[in-house]
């Protein structure tokens, strides 16, 4: 049921609509003992994909349609809406490395391991649909990238989002069928819509929970400008890594200094809380499209077929661990994401993204008040030892490399300004931007770094879980939305299990 007049009680309250609290919702009502309610700040579109914005259904696109602020900065671009992430983002899938895996099941046990995850990897993938992405669907510009890469050496890769597989370039899957874009809430709700054990309360945000002496009472949540209060025997927050650590700071539950500083009432010290926030640092080498590649590009958007970005380059600078990577460069054509061109211009370039990032950031409160926003400080490229300019600074050689082979020269030159790898350190940090992947304010251990442990269940908190990509201890070498879903899957399969 999807109305707002069922009991304020629930077996199981899922606080957050995104990726993670899709599967959660779905996996944990198939039980029809267990009753769960899925709370969302954001709209629900329902089943049918006609109701729903078209610009939010096209996989080519970029949609900023429902966000949590209207004006943010790029990097605090985050999803308002039933299946969160999956709405907006690029519908790109890749896996990481076993360097990755192999560290969180260090802080995990096997189960985090790739191994222990690939069976919920072949999941996500399943419900996810996602596809191949065809020859005829390819730009000249992608088509070019490919032919680039492979011209400077690189091996072909048919499946990015496989696990084991190493520095290579190909078009990751995508979870579209067809251009629609296939999110979450469709993967995962659908399916669980009709069972009567499941609500879904969207229009519905999560201010703070009611912690007392290690549990958790009730959250109060504001329902279309309505206080309420919900109560459940399990609560499990799924509101990303920006939202997850923001609920848990307002509720008492994080460093108690700075709790203190607030007027918070420390109900749990648990220093770990907003700290560890870490995402892939991007830097861009510009390039001057031809007339030929604007005209190009014009037909394949007349016709409905132009995607920005198809192709990734698994590579590693020269700090990469033999038979890793440490970059994604991503060469794309297309609308720019920030700001305007005239009709007929693209913006063309080559993305730098840094994989392993050394550099921590932080998420704290402005106020107690959830209606202020939080403050987000990604601190890139602040490693002391300077390794992760280092290794941008690579990217973009690699990117320039790229750029002048054969394949694609003739379609784009260098854009004024010079070379970006030459620029000074402060310069490029201020053209730093992210791959939109922020993890790790929750994370995930045993240890008193951690927020939560192998379960995910927030340490010294009875009924309280938290499952999404904020409880991920490092960010992988790839795209976030993957392994989330597999997280999620895994984490569902241990609550169902007891």
């Amino acid at each position: 049921m999807t109305d707002s007049d069922f009991p304020s009680h629930h077996d199981v309250l899922v606080l957050g609509g995104g990726v993670a609290g899709c599967v959660l919702a779905a996996r944990l009502s198939a039980d029809t003992d267990r009753s769960v309610c899925l709370v969302e700040a954001g709209p629900d579109y329902g089943p049918d994909s006609p109701n729903w914005p078209q610009t939010m259904l096209d996989a080519r696109v970029l949609p900023r349609d429902e966000v949590w602020e209207t004006e943010p900065a790029p990097h605090r671009i985050r999803a308002k809406v039933l299946g969160g992430s999956s709405c907006i983002n690029g519908c790109w899938h890749t896996w990481g490395s076993e360097q990755d895996h192999a560290g969180w099941a260090a802080r995990g046990g096997p189960d985090w391991s790739a191994a222990g995850l690939e069976p919920f990897r072949q999941v996500a993938v399943e419900r996810m649909r996602l596809r191949a992405i065809p020859d005829a669907e390819l730009s000249v510009w992608s088509s070019g990238a490919l032919a680039a890469a492979a011209e400077l050496g690189y091996p072909e890769v048919a499946d990015l989002a496989a696990p084991g597989v190493g520095p290579g370039y190909g078009c990751p899957p995508v979870n579209a069928i067809g251009d629609l874009r296939w999110n979450a809430a469709f993967a995962y709700l659908n399916p669980a819509r009709d069972r009567p054990n499941l609500s879904i309360l969207s229009g519905t945000t999560v201010h703070r929970l009611i912690v007392r002496a290690g549990v958790v009472q009730g959250v109060e949540v504001d329902q279309g400008g309505t206080p309420r209060t919900l109560t459940a025997d399990t609560y499990i927050l799924t509101a990303g890594a920006y939202g997850s650590p923001a609920v848990l700071l307002r509720s008492g539950i994080g460093p108690a200094d700075h709790l203190s500083e607030l007027g918070v009432p420390v109900e749990v010290d648990l220093p770990a809380v907003g700290s560890n926030l870490t995402d892939h640092p991007c830097l861009v080498l510009p390039l001057t499209p031809t007339a030929e590649l604007n005209a190009a590009l014009a037909r394949k958007e007349a016709a409905g077929e132009l995607y920005a970005s198809q192709v990734a380059l698994k590579a590693a600078s020269e700090l990469c661990p033999e038979g890793g990577w440490d970059l994604h460069l991503l060469p794309t054509a297309g609308p720019p994401l920030f700001g305007s061109l005239p009709p007929g211009e693209y913006e063309v370039g080559i993305a730098a993204f840094l994989m392993s990032p050394l550099s921590r950031g932080s998420l704290r409160l402005r106020s107690a008040d959830p209606d202020v926003p939080v403050d987000i400080d990604l601190a890139l490229f602040t490693d002391p030892d300077g390794r992760d300019l280092a290794v941008a600074r690579d990217g973009l050689r690699l990117a320039a490399e790229l750029a002048a082979s054969s394949a694609l020269k003739s379609w784009a030159t260098p854009a004024a300004g010079g070379d970006p790898a030459a620029l000074g350190d402060d310069e490029l940090r201020s053209r730093a931007g992210t791959y939109w992947h922020p993890v790790g304010t929750c994370a995930m251990g045993t240890g008193d770094d951690a927020v939560v442990d192998p379960e995910g269940r927030v340490r010294g908190v009875a009924n309280l879980r938290v499952v999404d990509a904020s409880i991920l201890p490092t960010v992988p070498a790839a795209n976030t939305q993957l392994p989330v879903l597999a997280v999620a899957e895994l984490l569902a399969e241990r609550l169902i299990r007891g």
